[in-house]
């Protein structure tokens, strides 16, 4: 996924003006595809060069008035264009998992606690998945958009599930682990 098509997907939600926009990212979107404020409003001024979106005309124009964006044709077709194409799986690079390997080859020093933090950061992170789904998708909200957006939570909620049970079950391999280096000398 890239920032326009983010950008587009919002826009064809509810036209906006950038600030509103990076809100609403900050609430969203950015929860699977962030990006700074500075990031959207320079990607705006792209999608309007390229006759992707335009600015809404003003009721009465007044000085320093937010620009309204909404899509254009152009723009709904792009996007249309890339919701139907294929992008193959991205393969996992995270350092903590790089940190656990190492520290099978030289000891765990310090590794529980950045465990423990992670865990604590995805437990926060799938309590507000959960709060986010009972207040937005109660089981009377089924429309097919509400579908989809439900679908991405669900994903979001299952990512969250499975971080917080594998680093539980790193934690303890890596107590077990450090009990062996103790006994061993190592640690």
């Amino acid at each position: 996924m890239s920032l326009p098509h983010a950008i587009l997907t919002a826009l064809l939600e509810k036209p906006s003006s950038g600030l509103e926009l990076a809100r609403r990212f900050d609430k969203s979107i950015g929860y699977f595809w962030s990006a700074t404020h500075q990031q959207i409003y320079r990607e705006l001024g792209k999608l309007e060069q390229a006759g992707l979106i335009r600015v809404l005309p003003a009721a009465a124009p007044a000085r320093g008035q937010k620009k309204e964006y909404e899509v254009l044709p152009a723009g709904r077709a792009a996007l249309t264009s890339w919701v139907a194409g294929a992008d193959d799986p991205r393969p996992v690079r995270d350092p903590l998992l790089l940190r656990l390997r190492a520290a099978a080859v030289v000891g765990t020093a310090g590794l529980a606690e950045e465990l423990q933090r992670h865990l604590d950061l995805h437990r926060c992170q799938l309590a507000e998945y959960r709060a986010i789904e009972e207040r937005d998708f109660p089981p009377e909200r089924d429309s097919e958009e509400d579908r989809l957006r439900h679908a991405v939570l669900r994903g979001g909620i299952g990512l969250e599930t499975f971080w917080t049970q594998w680093l539980t079950e790193a934690l303890t391999a890596v107590g077990e682990q450090a009990a062996g280096e103790r006994g061993s000398g190592r640690g």
